[in-house]
């Protein structure tokens, strides 16, 4: 199967205060290794900057994509025929999806970060998945984009 030019993209970035919180940690690193000297002052400052960017920079890496007739979400790579109609959640009901309406079962990819979201059935009998969950700034865009995909399959 040929991949083509993706139709949806987004990139689940954590917010700048994420990054904000990372140069917070390279303090307190530094901090901790005031006692030894400038050098390691400086190196714990750099080193726990670094590390905590790292990470950072990890967990809002994830992507949510429709290319083709397939949505990719993270890790997971879905057919769009085997999903059934997407449900826009808003503030209140994406929390709720999180949290006491949420099956143990569903593909959650979640951002806290992010307050809106996407569910989408599955409709494929073989697989055991409920639903997806999926984290997203723009969920009509990716329900309008998972619309175009099921026609165009």
């Amino acid at each position: 199967m040929q991949l083509s030019a993706s139709s949806y993209e987004e990139r689940l970035t954590a917010p700048l205060s994420w990054w904000l919180v990372c140069f917070l940690t390279g303090v307190s690193m530094a901090l901790v290794l005031l006692p030894f000297g400038t050098l390691p002052l400086l190196g714990g400052l750099v080193g726990g900057t670094a590390v905590a960017a790292v990470v950072t920079s990890s967990y809002g890496s994830v992507r949510i994509r429709v290319v083709g007739d397939s949505l990719i979400a993270g890790e997971a790579k879905i057919p769009v025929s085997a999903l059934g109609e997407p449900e826009v959640l808003d503030r209140a009901e994406a929390q709720a999806w999180r949290t006491h309406k949420a099956n143990p079962h569903a593909f959650m990819l979640l951002r806290a970060y992010i307050p809106t979201a996407l569910r989408i059935p599955v409709t494929d009998p073989a697989d055991p998945t409920p639903y997806l969950y999926l984290s997203t700034r723009d969920p009509k865009h990716l329900a309008a984009a998972l619309e175009t995909a099921k026609t165009k399959a």
